[in-house]
């Protein structure tokens, strides 16, 4: 059984910082590719960032640019998002995402599991 849980998120005044951690349990977490989306109240769930299976490679969206950083650890099969400089319009819950085989993916139906979530509220 495949297991995503992400932790990490809480309360935060604008410009401050939060690290969200992702383990992955019942999957080669290797051989993933990692995404993180994210859904604030009434909006459509939306890509931040995603990361190649080896960490090689990571692509992130316009609007994260510079302030989000995508990380992994294969050995801990744990997936990060350092995030920076932290707005109000960052505010949503956020999902991390396991996509079986190669690339960048940038769209939901192309990841194979889900986390539960974790919310991150920004306050100005």
């Amino acid at each position: 059984q495949v297991q995503l849980v992400e932790s990490g998120g809480g309360l935060v005044q604008a410009g401050g910082s939060l690290r969200l951690s992702c383990t992955a349990s019942g999957l080669t977490f290797s051989s993933y590719s990692m995404g993180w989306f994210r859904q604030a109240p009434g909006k459509e769930r939306e890509f931040v960032a995603a990361i190649r299976w080896s960490g090689s490679s990571t692509y992130y969206t316009d609007s994260v640019k510079g302030r989000f950083t995508i990380s992994r650890d294969n050995a801990k099969n744990t997936v990060y998002l350092q995030m920076n400089s932290l707005k109000p319009e960052d505010t949503a819950v956020y999902y991390c995402a396991a996509a079986r085989g190669v690339g960048l993916p940038t769209t939901r139906p192309l990841y194979d599991y889900w986390g539960q979530g974790t919310q991150v509220t920004v306050s100005s």
